[in-house]
């Protein structure tokens, strides 16, 4: 008994420990964000509105550019089982959102498996299990890797091509960053082509039989999304087609922000990876071999600044590879500790990767309190229950709330209705007939708000222990109507109104 339960750690026990790692994020941090909203929304309605398409809220809300339902698709269909429980116990569609990013995980997480253990036979089990440590320390990745962007459902096969690339099919490889390119992202496209430019000039793959595969790929991938988007999407369609056009060539992308040149180098990796940072170029310089797998990692960050408008998750695919060379120095660390010279740099990665524990604990609680309207939602509900004035409890979501951690899995049945409806002036609200709103105005006519909920504002650094704190200021703001006496009469946190 003892040997099988050895036999099981040998063989999971990494990935208990990232599983478990990622599994608390979820627990702790459920909501989800605008870039996610797509997904998330998309994930809901096929689970609850399944072949009423109708009823899919991206036909009321199409966003700025069309995406693929084919991601969603398949994490609804994993996790339809758990759900389908679920409703059979009548448990609110809150713990649906739970399954869906848990089920996510767990595809981004068993294709990290595949690309670690290639390590490891490449490499060797000491290169395995830094990575892991490295990995374990980070923030972003873990974090990222449950929710439902499309920069995470491309991840996935991302680390997939990794894999075959560490084990030699390389040809699988190209196939699964076409797929990933023309179905979920179409920047990976800056990371194909460095590393198909590298596979081609160390002559590693043939030209013709490399441009036959991955044109089977492209017919396949564009073939399915298009079949598959055009049926929801209720016309002609090729998602990322659009949003090609729309980036890149319209570079409308920039009215989202701007960000100078060097910004990835000097914030978005260094948060990104933490102790890898240092320990990755150390790498490079300890291993001949290592170059040859950063070269068009580090090529695709390269070419992805030359755009501006930066964001941390558009390069998340480049920190998997840039682990395994900080894994490959801490290895070769560890097995020179013993010497003068090495010892100090041994120690010095203990400091680093302690440092790296410390800035996630501090990122999580940044990011723990980052979604004030979802949690805004959950205490509505929770006092805000049925009113003797009126059978149905009508909310009103702003703008800025439905952005920030609320989607239709947080929503309740009868008698709770929902309404995010646009472009309606702080004084036309009371002609609605709203019960409740939130909304991040404190003051709203024919209205009294009933209490905020605060959100992350800034890190301040303080003399003491501990040497950080967290600036919190109110975000979201519940209101009741003030024709509802049942609601005026309960007893409310209440908030600080501002005229």
């Amino acid at each position: 008994m003892a040997r099988k339960y050895d036999n099981f750690l040998e063989l999971y026990g990494y990935d208990l420990l990232l599983g478990s790692i990622v599994a608390f994020y979820v627990l702790m941090v459920p909501y989800t964000k605008v870039e996610e909203s797509f997904n998330v929304q998309a994930m809901h309605d096929i689970l609850y509105h399944r072949h009423q398409i109708e009823k899919y809220d991206h036909l009321e809300f199409p966003g700025v550019v069309p995406r693929t339902f084919i991601g969603a698709l398949l994490v609804s269909i994993l996790a339809s089982p758990v759900v389908f429980l679920m409703n059979l116990l009548h448990v609110p569609k809150l713990y649906s959102l739970y399954a869906v990013r848990l089920v996510l995980g767990g595809i981004v997480l068993s294709t990290l498996r595949f690309f670690r253990i290639q390590i490891k036979k490449k490499f060797g089990f000491q290169v395995e299990a830094f990575f892991v440590i490295l990995t374990a320390s980070q923030f972003h990745l873990l974090f990222y890797c449950t929710r439902p962007l499309p920069n995470i459902l491309a991840f996935a096969l991302v680390n997939l091509a990794y894999g075959f690339w560490f084990k030699g099919s390389l040809y699988a490889a190209l196939n699964c960053m076409v797929f990933a390119t023309l179905v979920f992202r179409c920047d990976i496209l800056l990371l194909i082509a460095p590393l198909g430019l590298e596979l081609l000039l160390t002559k590693s793959v043939s030209f013709w039989k490399a441009l036959t595969s991955c044109l089977a790929a492209a017919f396949l991938s564009i073939g399915l999304t298009v079949l598959v988007d055009s049926v929801i999407w209720k016309r002609l369609l090729w998602p990322e087609l659009e949003v090609f056009w729309f980036n890149s060539v319209l570079n409308r992308s920039s009215e989202w922000g701007t960000h100078p040149l060097h910004w990835y180098f000097t914030s978005a990796l260094p948060r990104s990876l933490l102790a890898a940072y240092p320990l990755f170029l150390l790498g490079v310089l300890l291993d001949r071999r290592v170059f040859f797998y950063i070269l068009p990692v580090l090529s695709f960050v390269l070419l992805y600044s030359k755009l501006p408008h930066k964001e941390l998750r558009f390069i998340i695919s480049s920190i998997p590879v840039f682990n395994f060379a900080a894994a490959v120095a801490a290895s070769r660390l560890y097995n020179n500790r013993k010497k003068s010279f090495w010892k100090f740099l041994y120690i010095a990665m203990l400091g680093l990767i302690l440092g790296s524990l410390a800035c996630t604990a501090v990122f999580f609680m940044a990011s723990y309190e980052n979604y004030p309207s979802g949690y805004a939602l959950k205490a509505l509900h929770r006092i805000g229950g049925v009113t003797k004035n009126s059978d149905e409890l009508r909310v009103h979501i702003d703008t800025f709330s439905a952005m920030n951690g609320i989607s239709r899995f947080c929503e309740y049945n009868y008698p709770w209705r929902y309404s995010k409806e646009e472009n309606i002036s702080l004084e036309n609200l009371q002609m609605k007939n709203f019960t409740y709103l939130l909304n991040e105005n404190s003051y709203i006519k024919g209205f009294k708000c009933l209490m905020s909920v605060d959100g992350f504002s800034r890190v301040r650094i303080r003399i003491g222990f501990p040497p950080i704190s967290f600036a919190k200021e109110p975000k979201v703001f519940v209101h009741g109507n003030i024709r509802n006496t049942d609601i005026m009469n309960r007893g409310w946190p209440g908030c600080l109104v501002i005229p």
